[in-house]
């Protein structure tokens, strides 16, 4: 088959490598659609993503139809159409043409969107549910979301607003994610332009002067000294990101914040796969009963080593302008 594979000096090179062959209790995927994600340009550098690397193959989601089984396969069958965020558990990753993954981590595709679709869906939308559940939130608490137009966020807020919850103030920083979160609902009034406001002024005025029972920091660094400064005393702060710095780690140390490091990878390594099950599942119900909608995409290309360099560039210079970057890894016939 082919795929693009990481080489030595950390390029990318479009490769015939070896086809993968399904355990028995695995399912052999052809590729439709791969996701692009920011762990994804993460992992070619040196900070604490690079030990998540698994295989030169790199790519994390994606959606495609099944093309051999395994023995023990009872949920699947060839010709399935199916999505699944693979994280480290898959053959390979997926900027390739085939991978085989456990059929327990993955999920029929729902009816009513397509590949392209469906391949954005896993990664961003186990960590925005993974992120909802554990924030606890009722009806009556503010939140705050520090950098909301991206793939994660994009979910998370249509789960609050699917919920019945409103009361969330947001980050974005440019015209073109900003008009991407009032089309999924987001007011005007709550969207903070955080190039052209000071934050934490604007947020805590727009709280009623008050600081912020729960935050979502989907960003880290610097901007997350201003999310951390934002949360009450005992609040909940959930992390997406693993950018923290050492101010921002003080300051919720002496508000005696309660902190969720919210990670899909955790559940891949304990081979946690009823996670990754059922959190498809729920999304799909979700999606099948038109809750929320997939985020916007961006299709930047076919399986080629320049629609990857592409991507992860756009992704490192957060210019993906409230979209998730798809390639089209194969045909669909």
């Amino acid at each position: 088959m082919k795929a693009v594979v990481l080489q030595q000096n950390l390029e990318f090179r479009l490769e015939n490598v070896e086809t993968p062959q399904p355990e028995d209790s695995q399912i052999q995927v052809k590729i439709i659609a791969s996701g692009f994600n920011p762990i994804d340009y993460q992992m070619t550098e040196n900070g604490s993503e690079r030990k998540l690397l698994h295989s030169p193959i790199l790519g994390r989601e994606f959606s495609g139809i099944v093309s051999a089984i395994g023995k023990n396969v009872t949920n699947f069958k060839i010709g399935d159409f199916v999505f699944c965020g693979s994280g480290s558990m898959g053959s390979n990753g997926t900027y390739a043409e085939y991978i085989c993954i456990p059929e327990a981590i993955a999920e029929h595709k729902p009816e009513n969107i397509s590949f392209e679709e469906a391949a954005v869906i896993p990664s961003a939308g186990l960590t925005a549910l993974q992120a909802f559940n554990r924030m606890k939130v009722s009806v009556t608490d503010s939140i705050f979301i520090n950098g909301a137009a991206g793939g994660v966020g994009n979910i998370l807020i249509k789960i609050l607003i699917a919920k019945g919850f409103t009361n969330f103030t947001v980050t974005a920083g440019n015209v073109n994610s900003i008009k991407s979160l009032i089309a999924i609902g987001v007011k005007p009034k709550q969207i903070i332009n955080y190039k052209r406001e000071e934050v934490y002024d604007t947020a805590f005025s727009l709280n009623k002067n008050k600081k912020f029972d729960i935050v979502v920091d989907l960003v880290g660094n610097a901007s997350a000294e201003t999310a951390a400064k934002l949360l009450k005393i005992n609040g909940i702060y959930i992390d997406i990101t693993n950018f923290s710095t050492s101010e921002s780690r003080d300051v919720l140390f002496s508000k005696g914040a309660t902190i969720h490091n919210i990670s899909n990878y955790a559940y891949g390594l304990e081979k946690r796969y009823d996670y990754y099950k059922n959190g498809l599942k729920e999304l799909s119900n979700l999606l099948e009963n038109k809750f929320i909608t997939p985020p916007a995409i961006a299709v930047i290309g076919d399986l080629n080593a320049e629609t990857v360099k592409n991507a992860l560039t756009i992704l490192r210079e957060n210019k993906t302008e409230g979209k998730k970057l798809i390639m089209q890894t194969g045909a669909k016939n």
